[in-house]
């Protein structure tokens, strides 16, 4: 009977290998023809003036350096936030766990509203802003806040999951040798995580990088002063400047690209775990 069923089992497994890869091969293709789509739309002159305009250069720049401050700030959360989640239980941690996953899964206007509503309406946030002197809204601060609020949940899941990923044995062994608990830290946990804490930093900077919604609401999108390339997208496309706006667009998808490859050389392993 099982010498029977062999080469029909080896036909359905191979019929169920090639649907997988035909849905493999689909979902692969659609990516790509809309990638070309847009290439093809785009021409010389559009690439140009784009490369040469002085607002997209300035929009270019603003988002790189809000992005990497962004990303830094975040990271000085996650390590120390990402330890004391993956190694230690204490009351209220499912509810805190689930707290600091809000921003990922919340719509990302969501987050410019609640930005906009906490400073404009709230004693506290008028008094941050009129008696501290600390401006957020409609300025280039308010862009990391906003990146910092999206973004930084991004980070504190990954390390984490860097955390867990390691065996707490090392840790146990170097307590035994003497080591305190900040050395052990310092020596053992944090160099055998580095590489998920910098695939979690770059995962951190992509989404920061192309953050568009709560920046719209919150800072705006003025010329050479709050316009970051997400925001570059929009303004052109809403004046009827297509093909400058594809660009973009398509510099934005090299930055992406060139994110997830680094993550993927750097060995890191980034998890979200809803």
């Amino acid at each position: 009977m099982r010498r029977g069923n062999t080469p029909n089992r080896g036909i359905r497994d191979r019929l169920f290998t090639g649907a997988c890869a035909f849905m493999l091969a689909v979902f692969v293709a659609f990516i790509l023809t809309l990638i070309i789509a847009d290439v093809l739309y785009i021409d010389k002159e559009a690439v140009l003036k784009v490369i040469g305009s002085h607002d997209i250069r300035h929009a270019l720049w603003m988002s790189i350096w809000t992005s990497v401050l962004t990303t830094f700030i975040s990271l000085l959360f996650a390590v120390p936030l990402g330890y004391i989640l993956s190694r230690y239980r204490f009351p209220a941690h499912a509810v805190i766990d689930a707290i600091i996953d809000l921003p990922i899964i919340f719509p990302p206007l969501v987050a410019g509203l609640t930005l906009l509503v906490f400073f404009s309406q709230t004693g506290l946030g008028k008094w941050i802003q009129e008696d501290l002197g600390l401006e957020f809204w409609f300025q280039p601060r308010g862009i990391v806040l906003c990146q910092f609020l999206v973004a930084a949940s991004y980070a504190i899941r990954s390390v984490k999951t860097a955390f867990d990923d390691i065996d707490r044995r090392f840790e146990n062994v170097a307590l035994t040798l003497g080591c305190t608990q900040r050395q052990s830290f310092m020596r053992v946990s944090l160099p055998l995580a580095a590489n998920g804490i910098i695939a979690g930093g770059i995962l951190t900077w992509a989404r920061a990088f192309g953050l568009f919604g709560p920046l719209l609401i919150f800072v705006g999108s003025f010329r050479g002063r709050t316009e970051v390339l997400s925001t570059t997208i929009f303004l052109e496309q809403s004046i009827g400047n297509l093909e400058a706006a594809l660009a973009v667009a398509l510099l934005m998808i090299l930055v992406a690209l060139a994110a997830i490859i680094t993550i993927r050389m750097v060995g890191g392993r980034v998890q979200l775990k809803l």
